[in-house]
């Protein structure tokens, strides 16, 4: 039987499941699409988000212009697909080795058979040479295994991610999975606004990026990819204050990654630390006062004295 311990930071080598991951990211594009076009905007994007639930993701709730309300369900555990109305009408699908095309095609017609058809922009983002989903039969792996070692991945990230985020009383943004590049996230703001982001981003207008960073930020999350050999919690300030990459961090195994433009550190080093938690806690700890420091963040007035835990 097993145990809430060997479900504790499980390893999830990139290698093993590559072609999985690849497949599952772009299933959760269609889902997180038409979240997207169902939910009235929100700052930085956050309608558009995917959120961890005791099973795998949810769009949570959402309304409909001419239907009911409904959510889209990834099921991790029993490995299934479902669209569920407040009605009590729902329709699912097996999430086994199929193509994007088809999962695609499923999702629009269980919809429009609920009576929420919703229709999209069926490109990926965020994909350099993304292919259209209707048109995508490359990607159709899917290792029940390797996902559900990665959902459980995030439910150990989010509940650390959790006690950092209770430290602060500023604006915050939710714990949430960002499909765009399958990154579980989190986001500090100063207060104050940012100047025009002007980098690019594959399928992605200008106006989403200068959306999202529209005020300046000290972010944090993890994403299914190099440089760790199972995936990378990551850290960055927008915009970068001076002196911020040079800031010493912790734990051993952090660095700065000019590539990336961030502090980087891979998910096998806070796997395999004594203490998983505390490395976790001590790299995102670090990395957000670098950044509150260096751009004079009124850090006094913005975070918890007693920390985690209400006094």
């Amino acid at each position: 039987m097993a145990t809430a311990q060997t479900h504790r930071w499980p390893a999830i080598p990139v290698a093993d499941w590559q072609g999985t991951r690849d497949t599952f990211h772009l299933y959760t594009q269609v889902v997180g699409k038409v979240r997207l076009a169902n939910e009235p905007h929100a700052n930085h994007w956050w309608n558009t988000t995917l959120y961890l639930t005791s099973r795998g993701l949810t769009t949570s709730p959402m309304p409909h212009p001419t239907g009911p309300s409904f959510q889209i369900d990834l099921d991790l555990v029993d490995h299934r697909l479902a669209v569920t109305t407040v009605t009590g009408d729902r329709r699912s699908l097996a999430l086994v080795p199929r193509p994007v095309a088809d999962v695609h095609a499923a999702v629009m017609s269980m919809l429009d058979d609920l009576g929420v058809g919703t229709d999209i922009w069926p490109v990926p983002v965020e994909i350099p040479g993304a292919i259209p989903f209707p048109d995508d039969t490359v990607h159709a792996s899917y290792d029940a295994d390797a996902v559900h070692r990665f959902w459980l991945a995030l439910v150990e990230i989010e509940r650390v991610v959790k006690r950092f985020r209770a430290r602060f009383v500023g604006k915050a943004s939710p714990i949430h999975v960002f499909w765009g590049a399958l990154e579980l996230a989190h986001t500090r703001f100063s207060g104050r606004t940012a100047p025009p982001y002007e980098g690019e981003v594959p399928n992605c207008g200008p106006h989403v990026m200068r959306e999202a960073y529209s005020h300046e930020v000290s972010s944090c999350g993890f994403w299914p990819g190099a440089p760790g050999e199972e995936g990378t919690f990551y850290a960055y300030a927008y915009p970068e204050p001076s002196g911020y990459r040079d800031a010493p961090v912790a734990p051993e195994g952090a660095r700065w990654d000019d590539d990336l433009g961030e502090f980087v550190l891979p998910y096998e080093v806070v796997r395999t630390a004594p203490d998983p938690d505390g490395a976790l806690l001590a790299f995102l700890q670090c990395t957000y006062e670098a950044a509150a420091d260096a751009a004079g963040w009124d850090r006094a007035a913005l975070e918890r004295p007693s920390g985690d835990r209400f006094a």
